[in-house]
């Protein structure tokens, strides 16, 4: 007898039959099936109506289809996991990989390259190509004699043999035989001296020079020159644009040196708008000693390096600038409060104004040591005086 496939409602009626006091041999003999599928039905469906037994065979068959995604899931990561340290970028390591998923999972063709994202017209193309033997070994020949030669001069040997191919495929074969040529470094200059002079603990004795980068509120970025007095901590200019060149950096150096006094040194890294010519070409013509920091030292210009901590966490990390005008109203603002408002931890909590007062008085201009006797004080703190209530007494 043909097997057949009962529907919810089907079943349903049977039970019925079986509830109104038919026997179950004679509902076996009349609908087709054995009595141990009647007793299944009943402990499936028994008590249960239609509608209820539709909703049961939907979410046996999405739990069923549920965990066929899961046993997939589980399988694609298991062979993921034996691909991670492998890269999957050109098409033969593509080839290489679904053959490896296949033999390892026992999966088919299509579902490896699902798996790895890879095109299956690449993965079964085998390359016509011939193997070259000896253009490789003429080219590495070659390469052993002109043991400095990238493939582009070897290329032109070819040619002068009478190798006439296309120089993509000389740079294949280059690299494939493994001949890149190995740069040689060249040797580290020391731009400047590295160890900072001692200077004299007064105003415009060191200066140090930084930039520091935020955006616009429209997405725009910008950049701000810093320079700080490196003995009394005053900021003597944040100058925020868009663009800041050399030539800039040496027209705000002048605009500053003419309100506030030539300084003594100017440190700052090794930037390209603090390397330029228009910067170098003026230390000469103004006779000032530029003091260049190692390359990655960044604590050695650390009094411009803590000012930049400080204007961004105090200035650009608070503030949303509307336009460059705003951002060039707010930093004078601020500056100035740093100046004459902000205690100064590192001066005994006195403000930055008020500390190069106090310093001017301790060094009179006809009383400022000179000489040996200059060299004699290194930094600030070697003769600032740490009582904080004394000097925000005279602040």
């Amino acid at each position: 007898m043909k097997r057949i496939r009962f529907t919810e409602e089907q079943i349903i009626g049977v039970l019925k039959e079986a509830e109104a006091g038919a026997k179950t041999a004679d509902l076996a003999r009349k609908h087709g099936v054995s009595e141990a599928t009647l007793y299944n039905w009943k402990a499936k469906y028994g008590g249960l109506e239609v509608s209820e037994a539709k909703r049961l065979r939907a979410l046996e068959d999405e739990n069923g289809r549920l965990k066929r995604l899961l046993a997939d899931a589980m399988l694609d990561n298991a062979g993921l996991k034996d691909l991670l340290s492998k890269k999957l970028v050109t098409p033969a390591a593509k080839r290489e990989a679904v053959a490896h998923l296949q033999a390892l999972l026992d999966v088919s063709e299509r579902r490896a390259c699902r798996v790895i994202a890879a095109d299956r017209t690449s993965v079964r193309y085998r390359s016509r190509r011939g193997a070259d033997g000896d253009l490789r070994e003429k080219l590495c020949a070659l390469a052993q004699e002109r043991r400095r030669f990238g493939y582009r001069r070897l290329h032109i040997l070819l040619r002068r043999d009478g190798v006439l191919i296309n120089r993509k495929k000389t740079q294949r074969l280059y690299r494939e035989e493994g001949l890149t040529v190995r740069r040689r470094k060249g040797r580290n200059r020391a731009v400047g001296t590295r160890t900072r002079p001692p200077v004299l603990a007064l105003p415009n004795q060191c200066w140090s020079l930084d930039f520091v980068h935020d955006q616009l509120a429209t997405g725009r970025r910008f950049r701000v020159l810093n320079i700080v007095d490196d003995v009394t901590r005053e900021c003597l200019a944040a100058v925020p644009d868009t663009s800041i060149s050399g030539k800039r950096v040496v027209r705000e150096l002048t605009d500053l040196i003419a309100k506030r006094g030539k300084p003594g040194m100017i440190v700052s890294d090794n930037g390209t708008e603090l390397t330029s010519n228009a910067v170098l070409a003026w230390c000469g013509e103004a006779h000032i000693e530029w003091h260049y920091t190692a390359p990655g030292k960044p604590t050695q210009n650390a009094f411009v390096e803590s000012f930049n901590g400080r204007m961004r966490d105090e200035l650009l990390n608070e503030t949303l600038f509307m336009s460059m005008g705003h951002a060039r109203e707010k930093m004078t603002a601020w500056a100035d409060d740093y100046n004459t408002g902000r205690p100064h931890s590192s001066l005994g909590y006195a403000t930055p104004a008020a500390f190069a007062a106090q310093l001017n008085k301790q060094w009179p201009a006809s009383l400022r040591p000179t000489g040996s006797a200059a060299q004699a004080i290194a930094y600030p703190a070697l003769v600032r005086d740490n009582d904080a209530e004394a000097l925000i007494a005279t602040g």
